[in-house]
């Protein structure tokens, strides 16, 4: 329990505008002219992200690029619109290729074509929140690690109760997405936790690496259950796909990816993972990001949906704007209506998994 031990430091890395739900739900739930409004505010999250690298000379490997890949002709054509709704109407340029331009920079031939965001792009985000760290810290932001809290006292003045001490304050910031462990129920009904998996082969050499992805883009597909992946430093593949929505590890992790990884790039048969890992993300029902405050002085951001990188700097700068009296923009977010998971605390983990089966099994037969 430090810094980055979560899904901060162990995503994988991608950072792409927008938002889990993707922008055709979001409309459905809020509108076009907010859901414009909410994806502009992710632009703007993008770029300061950019920013903070800059100014706080962070080394976390920004790259450029981020490539949503098809599968099926189903989802072809869905990322097609996708693609002209972005550079129509979100007035958000993105690049459409065919299979054979995205062949000559991806070596697979699994993918029916891609729209390729040059805006977006993957860092190491370990090395991204240890320097939001440390630039906090310099900044006089005073930083406890594995210091849980185990209560929390709401009021004028809330009060955070750890083993170790206590906690008063003016306003409180509650961010612990999928471990919030009993400290505001409210808001627990409303995320469900997933575990998400990455591996991380051996080293490839460069030539190798560079053979697969050659402009060193992300890349991931439009499965419901999707797989994504992308370079390293130091010439890996990182290849991310394998969730569990019933809290339990996965059997055979390492070879389940494998298989995944192989599927997509076969001229990987004599590849292994050297490391694999895992962590919880939290999931809204709705997949749209949850952001708002309970009372006056407890704000909150969670609902992240697998799109943390980008959004949860975001929910940041917005909270911060509103405890200094600027609420517009995150009032914005409270329009979207944020649904209980349904079935209760005994309930609602089995129906989520039977929920996902329907899904894994559209990904397989159209």
């Amino acid at each position: 329990e430090r810094i980055g031990w979560g899904a901060s430091g162990r995503n994988g890395g991608q950072a792409i505008a927008g938002f889990g739900c993707g922008e055709a739900k979001l409309e459905a739930l809020v509108g076009f002219d907010d859901a414009r409004r909410m994806f502009d505010l992710s632009r703007e999250g993008l770029q300061w992200l950019r920013e903070r690298i800059v100014r706080h000379g962070i080394d976390c490997d920004w790259r450029d690029g981020h490539a949503t890949v098809p599968i099926k002709p189903r989802q072809l054509r869905d990322a097609l619109a996708a693609a002209e709704d972005f550079n129509t109407r979100y007035d958000y340029p993105v690049e459409w290729w065919d299979r054979e331009r995205l062949r000559t920079v991806l070596a697979s031939d699994r993918y029916l074509g891609a729209m390729y965001d040059p805006h977006s792009g993957h860092l190491h985000p370990l090395e991204y929140a240890l320097g939001l760290a440390r630039a906090a810290m310099s900044a006089g932001v005073r930083i406890f690690e594995q210091s849980r809290v185990e209560s929390l006292a709401r009021g004028p003045r809330p009060v955070f109760r750890t083993a170790q001490g206590e906690v008063h304050c003016d306003f409180a910031v509650l961010a612990g997405n999928a471990l919030l462990h009993g400290i505001a129920p409210e808001l627990e009904s409303r995320i469900m936790p997933v575990g998400t998996y990455i591996g991380a082969t051996v080293p490839l050499g460069e030539e190798r690496a560079a053979a697969l992805i050659g402009n060193d883009m992300a890349v991931a597909d439009t499965n419901w259950a999707l797989d994504y992946f992308r370079r390293s430093r130091d010439h890996r593949l990182l290849f991310g796909g394998r969730a569990s929505y019933s809290t339990l590890p996965p059997p055979n992790l390492r070879g389940t990816m494998t298989r995944r990884m192989r599927r997509v790039f076969p001229q990987l048969a004599d590849v292994q993972f050297e490391y694999v890992w895992g962590g919880y993300i939290d999931i809204s029902l709705n997949r749209a990001p949850h952001f708002g405050r309970l009372g006056s002085n407890l704000y909150f951001a969670q609902g992240f949906s697998g799109h943390g990188v980008i959004a949860t700097g975001l929910a940041g700068k917005l909270i911060s704007e509103s405890i200094r009296g600027q609420s517009e923009r995150l009032d914005l977010f409270a329009r979207i209506r944020h649904l209980p998971f349904p079935g209760g605390p005994a309930l609602r983990t089995p129906m989520l998994v039977a929920a996902m089966a329907w899904y894994k099994l559209r990904d397989a037969l159209w």
